[in-house]
């Protein structure tokens, strides 16, 4: 699956909590993401991917289900050293994978970086779409009032109208 020599991408195991926490807390200290207690990364461990190079958790992102064939990802951060080596690209990639096999149809972010989205083929919409991701997450949110993240939404293909690469 990988893009990028010595980058693997798998399902995280609760060992991966403490970096998974780490590397979110640093997003979370730029304003980028709410920061996700060990608890709450532990709870959901099994909705989190992570990229690894040479046995080290260099990035990671979530997936979470709102309705049978609509999903999120989410918690998408990825180490600065490897910013712009196509990590984001294969967390992304492999969450739609799994969503795919979950039969989810319809996938949206909530970003600050529109562009690396767009590049991924998602598109611009408004957050008002989502209002079960309103009230389950973002009402407790310091941002609520004034949200500055832009939702943006992909369409799957299903995984037997996929041609092979």
């Amino acid at each position: 699956m990988s893009s990028t020599p010595g980058i693997s991408i798998r399902t995280a195991r609760l060992s991966d909590a403490l970096a998974i926490e780490g590397i979110t807390s640093l997003y979370a200290e730029k304003g980028y993401m709410l920061k996700r207690a060990p608890e709450n990364i532990i709870e959901n461990i099994r909705n989190f991917f992570v990229a690894e190079k040479d046995g080290s958790v260099i990035g990671t992102c979530a997936i979470s289900f709102f309705t049978l064939r609509l999903a999120e990802i989410r918690t998408l951060a990825v180490l600065d050293s490897f910013m712009r080596c196509g990590v984001g690209s294969m967390l992304v990639r492999q969450a739609e994978e799994v969503l795919r096999e979950e039969g989810v149809t319809t996938v949206f972010v909530l970003t600050l970086s529109p562009d690396f989205f767009l590049s991924m083929g998602y598109r611009e919409v408004k957050k008002e779409m989502f209002p079960q991701k309103i009230w389950r997450d973002c009402t407790n949110c310091p941002k609520l009032m004034a949200c500055d993240e832009i939702a943006m939404i992909k369409e799957l293909d299903r995984p037997e109208s996929r041609t092979s690469e």
